[in-house]
């Protein structure tokens, strides 16, 4: 049961309580019926023809509209009252019927099914009722992926990680230019004092010496004297 059908109905049946009373004293208020309508598997096209009948002759007809229908079946000068209704949908068959009531209001679904073999209108009785559904259907296969969605905005920050190991050693650079000369470094300690010399050539030493300056002092003396 669809909203637009559901409305479609509520909406026959309240024009139907806006007649008067005075005309329903002469008129035996309608049933009203709506729902969808289906021809060979797939929604009746905008215009197709649907037609309702009782004992045989037409007596309601509609045309299917975005793949809905709505009848309103008045009962005229005979009795309708619990008699079937059948529907048509472009000249076949529907499956579904109902029961006409005075002033009913049914949301029924039609399905019908083209079939050249058919008499023609009119001829042909009342459909048997519905039969019963299938079985389930094996699940059909997947369909593909949709387009990827837009990006998400940015997740907060995270922590900060770990300290990397240290990194191996570098090369050894090329040797610099020679820097200046330093200042003079202080005076060092004064050596040991020498040992004492030998004592007797010391003495000859020193006579040799004093001999030596005696002759010396002869000489020029002498040297005067001439």
């Amino acid at each position: 049961m669809t909203k637009t059908r559901f409305l479609a109905l509520v909406t026959a049946l309240l024009l139907l309580l806006a007649i008067p009373t005075s005309v329903f004293a002469q008129r035996v208020p309608p049933h009203v019926f709506v729902g969808s309508v289906v021809l060979d598997g797939v929604a009746a096209a905008d215009g197709a023809a649907v037609t309702a009948w009782v004992d045989d002759e037409q007596v309601a007809d509609t045309t299917a509209s975005g793949g809905d229908y709505s009848l309103v079946i008045d009962q005229g000068d005979s009795s309708y009252a619990g008699k079937t209704v059948s529907f048509k949908v472009s000249g076949s068959d529907a499956v579904e019927t109902a029961s006409w009531m005075q002033g009913g209001g049914d949301i029924l679904d039609l399905n019908a099914a083209t079939d050249s073999g058919s008499a023609s209108v009119g001829s042909t009785g009342p459909a048997g009722p519905a039969g019963m559904w299938g079985a389930k259907g094996d699940d059909g296969a997947d369909g593909a992926d949709g387009a990827a969605g837009a990006a998400g905005p940015p997740g907060p920050a995270g922590s900060d990680g770990n300290d990397g190991a240290d990194g191996a050693d570098g090369a050894r650079g090329a040797a610099g230019a020679a820097g200046a000369s330093g200042s003079d470094g202080s005076d060092g300690a004064s050596g040991a004092d020498g040992s004492d010399g030998g004592g007797g050539l010391g003495v000859i030493a020193l006579i040799v010496a004093i001999v030596a300056l005696l002759a010396a002092g002869g000489s020029y003396m002498m040297g005067r004297r001439a």
